[in-house]
């Protein structure tokens, strides 16, 4: 399944790559070409599909497109798979799956599914993050700075930057998380589902909780309201893979926990993101692990599965 949002050369490209690897080895697949309006719709068909055929679906993107696909195979239980064709590709390289597509394209073929964790944020889905505050403005940011000077690891880095030192809006949150209640005032609060990323940031937490990020719990960050220069501070820590030590920043792990913001009068909604993807949602958010895995296409011997009794089958 391939958004086609991406152009009409780039999506030759990467059937071309697709077809190679299934007439290499004398296998045939359906190839399904959709806009991003269409997609869940389509995923939605596809899985359903695939469930019919004891097969799985196949994602074809970065990971605002895996999500819709993710969601719509975790409803219908069927396995799914992942060619990666994004910026960072944190789902994909998590699992060790090649970020070269031909390489993850041969891959998928010698395969097998495998439980991974998935979160859900109200009712949606998520795989690698999901966040309040300032995270989505700095994505929307993202987004317009992409389209004005290309996709690039530094034109996303620049966004963020620009994002944060305008950064005033603070949020005010009323958290619970089981027993524990408190009322807090933060620039964002971001829900990490991804080691990798964390990692990266350098805000992996320590194992508060039986589990890890990926592995039973998330983790949770929050930015508190600080000024200029200590944002510049905060950036650069950041840059550096260094978050968790600035200044200002909190973090901790949960596996469940809800967020109820201070709106305005008259507002029901917040602005939230997952997995890149920015929406509104209705006041309480409800940000958890869920207890039914994702079936992924991994190779054999991939780090930290579990028990794969239940999962999916697919057809050879």
């Amino acid at each position: 399944m391939i958004n086609a949002s991406a152009g009409a050369q780039v999506i030759d490209a990467k059937r071309g790559v697709i077809e190679a690897a299934l007439a290499a080895r004398g296998r045939k697949g359906e190839l399904l070409v959709c806009g991003p309006g269409d997609l869940p719709q389509v995923a939605a068909e596809a899985a359903a599909a695939a469930v019919a055929r004891a097969t799985a679906v196949i994602a074809v993107g970065g990971d605002g497109s895996l999500n819709t696909v993710a969601q719509a195979a975790h409803g219908a239980g069927c396995a799914m798979g992942v060619i990666p064709y994004g910026t960072f590709n944190y789902f994909a390289r998590t699992h060790g799956i090649p970020t070269d597509p031909a390489a993850a394209a041969r891959l998928l073929l010698d395969a097998h599914p495998l439980p991974v964790q998935v979160a859900a944020i109200n009712d949606r889905v998520f795989l690698v993050n999901a966040s309040l505050g300032i995270y989505p403005e700095l994505l929307q940011d993202r987004e317009a700075y992409k389209a004005r000077f290309g996709r690039s690891r530094w034109v996303a880095f620049v966004a963020a930057c620009a994002t944060l030192l305008r950064a005033q809006r603070r949020l005010r949150l009323h958290i619970e998380m089981g027993d524990t209640v408190r009322d807090v005032q933060t620039l964002t609060l971001f829900v990490g589902n991804n080691r990798l990323q964390l990692q990266q940031f350098g805000a992996e937490p320590e194992d508060t909780l039986a589990g890890t990020p990926g592995d039973g719990s998330m983790a949770a960050l929050m930015l508190r309201p600080i000024g200029t220069l200590s944002m510049i501070w905060l950036m650069l820590h950041g840059a550096m893979g260094r978050l968790g030590e600035a200044a200002g920043v909190e973090s901790f792990e949960f596996h469940r926990m809800l967020v109820k913001p201070t709106l305005a009068p008259g507002r029901k909604k917040v602005v939230v993101a997952f997995d890149g993807e920015v929406t509104r949602m209705r006041s309480p958010i409800d940000i958890r692990v869920l207890d039914q895995p994702l079936y992924l296409l991994q190779p054999s011997g991939a780090a930290g599965t579990a028990d794969t009794a239940d999962a999916p089958r697919t057809a050879a």
